[in-house]
């Protein structure tokens, strides 16, 4: 019974937020996503992240593991979600990138945070700066047939967790003036993009939705596999094992929809994905928060 209580008092506040975000525009009251989201990432999530990684107490050295784990797994995970979709003969330009990364901003942040504390968090930020760089280079990538790959380069949380990193490694610290104003700033990150997910997923109209779960399924069943099996090769000590788990295995994120529409590949059939998995989590999460902790 304890246990139950405890896994919906991390819960819980995760999914009220994102159904405050819901109910608002069932309403019909304005929600400005494209202007929250870029508040969100280009200020309030860096700055987050910055200021974790500074005042963590966490080793240096089991971070640059987690790092290492982190961006193994994600490319176990590309490699063999690619080869499932080349044998079901599914477009890799809609599907790949969505079942690779999670909503490890707006749901894996708050949940680590929730479940772990504050040493949670500094390993979450450092598995949501991996899938970030991922994504906004080879997911991007692949989304749009092409091009660049060095759109990370001009993400302002990639150089928060550059700076971060730095700070962390030579154990400097802002003035407190400064840290106490990035810690406010940082503080807008959570709340506002979890109602936003809300948002975004009451405005999404999903498509092929048997498809959608069946991948949506796939994709929980290797996440929790690989990021399992990579952790426990790289002997991660349980709090930095349980967030990698967490963090891999977060549904699809409601950017991967953005990135389909804005780059042409099958906008509906990405929103498929989101509303599914994000609706399988309801009751994935809680059973994985409960065997992890």
């Amino acid at each position: 019974m304890n246990l139950v209580l405890t896994v919906l008092e991390i819960v819980a506040p995760v999914f009220l937020l994102a159904t405050i975000g819901y109910i608002w525009v069932r309403m019909g009251v304005e929600y400005k996503v494209e202007f929250v989201t870029r508040l969100a990432m280009t200020l309030s999530v860096p700055c987050l992240i910055f200021t974790a990684l500074m005042r963590t107490e966490i080793d240096p050295v089991a971070l640059t593991t987690l790092s290492l784990a982190a961006a193994v797994g994600y490319g176990v995970l590309t490699a063999v979600t690619a080869i499932a979709l080349w044998v079901f003969r599914l477009d890799m330009r809609t599907y790949l990138a969505p079942l690779i990364y999670g909503n490890t901003g707006n749901l894996g942040l708050p949940l680590a945070m929730f479940a772990f504390g504050e040493a949670g968090l500094g390993y979450a930020v450092i598995v949501f700066a991996i899938m970030a760089l991922w994504n906004f280079t080879f997911g991007i990538w692949v989304v749009s047939g092409g091009g660049s790959v060095l759109r990370a380069l001009r993400e302002p949380l990639l150089w928060g967790t550059i700076l971060g990193g730095i700070f962390l490694w030579q154990g400097w610290e802002t003035p407190r003036f400064l840290t106490n104003t990035l810690e406010l700033v940082g503080q807008i990150a959570i709340p506002i993009m979890l109602i936003t997910l809300g948002v975004a997923v009451a405005r999404l109209t999903p498509g092929r939705m048997v498809l959608a779960v069946g991948l949506s399924a796939l994709k929980l069943v290797l996440c929790v596999g690989i990021a399992w099996g990579v952790g426990t090769f790289f002997k991660l000590e349980p709090v930095a094992l349980a967030v990698l788990i967490l963090q891999i295995s977060t549904p699809v994120a409601v950017t991967s929809y953005l990135l389909a529409e804005k780059y042409g590949a099958d906008a509906q059939a990405v929103a498929g994905l989101v509303v599914a998995s994000t609706l399988m989590s309801v009751a994935a999460i809680p059973v994985l928060l409960a065997i992890l902790l």
